[in-house]
């Protein structure tokens, strides 16, 4: 009998943390590295939440905190939710956990019972599949492609629905693609799931707030209000406020829903940091000026990097409407060698070749579930991104 837990064979590391480690270990090696690889904003959290953590501290706001959240940050959860997507909760319908992936983790955590199955399309954020597994599930993909820039068909989730699917993970603005649905898209996708009344929806809108140009936003709850009884509204702190490290996600549900989370939660974290949270209630209350700052420099990065990686032999890649990642095919670099004479096979070849030539990481696109891609995000400045896509550039021109 094995010490550790059998499920572990089952999963595969975080391509992107695994990336992102190789880059630092280079980089701390003496190597000139620009990382690409990394999924945070390079903005500092804006001070009026770092004042509002501060007298938070102040305050002796220090001690545990009730599983599901404070009451002030559900309360403002609650009037982002009205505000911003038309949805309206309760504060008992809404739930703080430390971060958006444990927040979908404990509701996968709470519902799935070997056998069920999760429609994830592809590609897909590295640790949802990997989630599912361990919370006893069974991942079913459904196919997308660069044709329709990469977001999920009604005619493709209608294919892999089965008796056994239990929810569906809709990412949009999508890590890794930046794609993102607009309401007519999204409405041929509810359209779908309100003709299978046992498919619960999670959607994860970290990206929200990053959209650019014209787009706007919708959630599948704000768009077909009859799934509003079997959606799990996923959210957070992290993108939209540079909260990354402060580690706050939330969510909104149906009660009973919540009440199994918030089960599962107290006996897992208990609940999110205090001071955190505090921080959160001012970011989702507070003054939204920076978003309009944060959009306008994300979006001259976005058309910086398209326009670059457009005009790189070998490359292919679409203009995403939000986040902060693009997802260029390298299918014409496949087979082409490297001047010491290394076969690109795989985009794992490559983004690894890459690395080693001009110290440019990116990620694969095979780790996010669809390839031959990779993906690069340009959270970082338009110096570095314009250095990084010249390095790129060399490298694709370099191979024969």
């Amino acid at each position: 009998m094995g010490f550790l837990a059998d499920a572990l064979s089952k999963v595969k590391p975080s391509a992107t943390i695994a990336m992102t480690q190789k880059a630092r270990e280079l980089k701390a090696g003496g190597m000139d590295v620009i990382s690409l690889s990394v999924g945070e904003p390079d903005f500092d959290t804006p001070d009026h939440i770092k004042d509002a953590a501060i007298d938070a501290i102040r305050r002796g706001e220090t001690k545990y905190t009730p599983v599901s959240g404070i009451v002030p940050l559900r309360e403002a959860i609650v009037k982002k939710f009205k505000r911003e997507n038309g949805l309206d909760y309760k504060a008992s319908q809404t739930i703080v956990g430390t971060g958006g992936k444990h927040v979908i983790y404990n509701a996968l955590l709470a519902t799935l019972n070997p056998g069920d199955e999760v429609v994830i399309p592809r590609p897909y954020w590295v640790s949802y599949p990997e989630m599912v597994v361990l919370c006893g599930g069974t991942p079913v993909f459904a196919e997308t492609d660069m044709e329709h820039d990469f977001k999920l068909q009604p005619e493709e989730l209608e294919r892999v629905i089965t008796p056994k699917t239990k929810w569906i993970i809709l990412n949009s603005p999508s890590n890794p693609s930046g794609a993102a649905y607009a309401r007519e898209e999204l409405k041929k996708i509810t359209d779908v799931l309100m003709r299978h009344p046992h498919v619960w929806v999670l959607t994860d809108d970290m990206y929200e707030h990053l959209c650019y140009g014209d787009f706007e936003f919708v959630t599948p709850a704000q768009v077909e209000p009859g799934l509003y009884d079997r959606t799990l509204t996923m959210n957070g702190v992290s993108k939209a406020y540079a909260m990354t490290g402060w580690r706050i996600g939330y969510a909104a549900g149906p009660e009973h829903l919540i009440k199994a989370m918030d089960f599962v939660q107290g006996q897992q974290t208990s609940g999110a940091s205090s001071i955190s949270q505090w921080a959160a209630v001012a970011a989702l209350d507070g003054t939204q000026e920076h978003l309009a700052r944060f959009r306008a420099a994300f979006h001259e990065r976005r058309d910086l990097v398209v326009s670059m990686l457009n005009q790189t032999k070998g490359l292919k890649c679409p203009t995403p409407e939000g986040a902060f990642y693009v997802y260029p095919s390298c299918a014409e670099t496949i087979g082409r060698k490297t001047p010491s004479g290394k076969v690109i096979e795989t985009d794992e070849d490559f983004v690894v070749e890459l690395l080693q030539a001009e110290g440019v990481a990116a990620v694969h696109g095979s780790a996010f579930g669809l390839g031959p891609n990779l993906r690069i995000s340009y959270a970082t400045s338009n110096t570095a991104l314009e250095e990084a896509c010249t390095r790129i550039q060399r490298f694709c021109g370099s191979l024969s």
